[in-house]
């Protein structure tokens, strides 16, 4: 028992301080452990290609970038800058095809210093290449992801068309690209190409076609033979279609939207300006840039399809309007098309200048003289009514009246059409009026008196001072009363190629080394057919490189002969203004 206990105090005392290195049991020991640390043992179950596949790589390497983005934010509230990963709190995940940005923006920033920079692989031959599926491709609609509703880094599968966001390995592309097979995947804002779920960049110049329905892109000296191009386009289903006519889809009573927009479409200067996205790159609103992609794609000669749905620039427009014009309400096109252009300048202007090129396309001026009677005059109107009839009340009106003479200017003249008759003829249909487009043209003559209730009452003279180059003229065929809108069937006839205003109206003489440009041609007219609140919209358009006029009602354009397009009941109408007097 005594010897027993020695031996396990001794063990214990050794446990306690440790063994002597020197002893050769400590040497041999140590070797022996240094040989099992540098060669592992292999067991049986063991697969030789598990290093190459390695989690816990994967999961260091995800708290390295974890790290990293703390370290990041850390400094960026240190130097007062605002964290760039507040803008991203709806990503999938960090590991995006902007991590190229990020880096620049972290050596800008003077975060290099522990930023791990993952290259990608670009390769050109992909093996999914051929699985694209360009017939199912659309993207004329919002880019959000079609789970998270997210617009933050939205890729489209080109074989499905469906939008994903992310492409790293816990977001919605890669998993699209797990279950359902689909391997190919382009970025919506950067347009590049990935595979997933292997991660490497595609570079094929097969694919450049679709970029450019992505994001179609002119060069002035594209832009300056639009108009001298008569050939056609052919869409992947075969459908031949007119670039700059193309139809638009009438998303739900959206007709109202799509007459404007082909109009406009005729405006060459302001077409032009949309065409290149470098002339409004400094303007952030968003009805701008919907509006400038939606002309690209619209004069777009290598589209998939033989027409555009709007309903991108129809979401800016209800967003900027206050849902004023929504889709699932018709609008007057009127109401709408003096909105647009008003709120395309204010978006446009410069802050020097108050000019903007819907202002140097559409800017005209008007000389207005207003005739009020003074508010004496009318009190002592009242208190003559009662005492001495109305005789001197005439004589105090003609020398009591308020003379306002002013200057204005105008985007659109609107023009009062002639009462329709009240009765039926002998064969008990009503007679259809008509009148000439010169006639209703007098109210600005600076000679007709037209009088007016609101604000109040007033007898105007209206002179047009300065012709814009394009002008715009709209009937007023609707009437609102307390009941119900009333329209106006008058017929009015005008001429579809040099109206002359100057043998109708006064005019301004020009200034010295000018000529008097007083002749106008028409190049789009917007027609109602139908009752108030039924009718329908559809425009006649002229294609400047055939003169040939078409027919446009949504997704339907087809050629009609310039007489057919004066027999219409006109609702507003542009014309162009002739570079050179005949």
């Amino acid at each position: 028992m005594g010897t027993e206990a020695t031996r396990g105090k001794r063990e214990k005392e050794e446990d306690f301080h440790g063994e002597d290195e020197s002893s050769p049991a400590s040497k041999r020991q140590k070797i022996e452990q240094e040989q099992e640390a540098s060669s592992p043992k292999m067991h049986a179950f063991e697969n030789p290609l598990l290093p190459l596949a390695s989690y816990d790589e994967d999961d260091e390497e995800e708290e390295e970038r974890r790290r990293d983005a703390i370290r990041r934010r850390a400094l960026e509230r240190l130097n007062g800058a605002r964290p760039d990963s507040d803008l991203r709190k709806n990503q999938v995940d960090d590991d995006d095809d902007e991590d190229d940005e990020d880096d620049d923006d972290s050596h800008a920033q003077g975060f290099a210093y522990g930023k791990r920079t993952r290259m990608i692989e670009v390769r050109r031959d992909c093996p999914y290449l051929d699985t694209v599926n360009r017939q199912v491709l659309d993207f004329d609609f919002e880019k959000f992801c079609s789970v998270s509703l997210s617009n933050l880094n939205v890729y489209a599968c080109l074989v499905c068309g469906k939008y994903y966001q992310g492409r790293g390995p816990k977001s919605h592309a890669y998993t699209h690209s797990l279950e359902a097979g689909h391997h190919v995947y382009i970025n919506l804002r950067t347009e590049k190409v990935y595979c997933l779920p292997d991660g490497y960049e595609i570079n094929d110049p097969s694919l450049d076609d679709i970029r450019y329905v992505l994001n179609p892109r002119f060069t002035r000296e594209q832009v300056e033979q639009l108009d001298k191009s008569k050939l056609w386009s052919r869409a992947l289903d075969g459908s031949d279609y007119l670039p700059g006519l193309v139809g638009l889809n009438n998303i739900k009573e959206t007709e109202f939207v799509n007459v404007t927009i082909q109009a406009l479409m005729r405006v060459t200067p302001l077409r032009n300006f949309f065409l290149i996205p470098e002339n409004y790159q400094h303007c952030k609103s968003p009805l701008v840039q919907r509006f400038g992609e939606l002309t690209r794609k619209i004069w777009h000669a290598r589209n998939f399809k033989g027409q555009v749905s709007p309903h991108e620039f129809l979401q800016a427009v209800m967003k900027a309007s206050k849902k004023r014009f929504r889709i699932g309400m018709q609008s007057d096109p009127v109401e709408f098309v003096s909105w647009l252009l008003n709120t395309l300048h204010a978006d446009l202007r410069s802050s020097r200048k108050n000019t903007s090129i819907i202002y140097q396309c559409f800017q005209g001026e008007l000389e207005v003289v207003k005739e009020i009677q003074s508010r004496g005059l009318v009190e002592r109107r009242e208190n003559n009514d009662n005492q001495n009839g109305d005789m001197a009340v005439d004589g105090l009106a003609e020398n009591h009246i308020v003379r306002e003479t002013s200057r204005m200017p105008f985007l659109m003249l609107g023009l009062d059409l002639p009462p329709p008759p009240l009765f039926k003829d002998v064969m008990e249909k009503n007679i259809i009026p008509q009148v000439p487009l010169f006639n209703i043209l007098k109210k600005f003559d600076g000679e007709t008196i037209t009088e007016v209730v609101r604000p109040q009452i007033a007898r105007m003279r209206y002179r047009v001072t300065k012709l814009p180059p394009y002008l715009i003229l709209h009937m007023r065929r609707f009437t609102k009363n307390n009941f119900f809108v009333e329209k106006n069937p008058t017929l009015v006839n005008f001429p579809v190629k040099n109206l002359e205003l100057k043998d109708y109206i006064p005019l301004p003489m020009p200034k010295d080394n000018e000529k008097l440009r007083s002749k106008y041609d028409l190049i789009a007219n917007i027609v109602h057919e139908g009752k108030p609140s039924e009718g329908s919209y559809r425009v006649f358009v002229q294609r400047k490189s055939e003169e040939q006029w078409y027919e446009v009602q949504d997704l339907h354009v087809s050629e009609t002969l310039p007489q057919m397009v004066a027999l219409s009941e006109a609702y507003m109408q542009v014309y162009e203004q002739q570079q050179q007097q005949h």
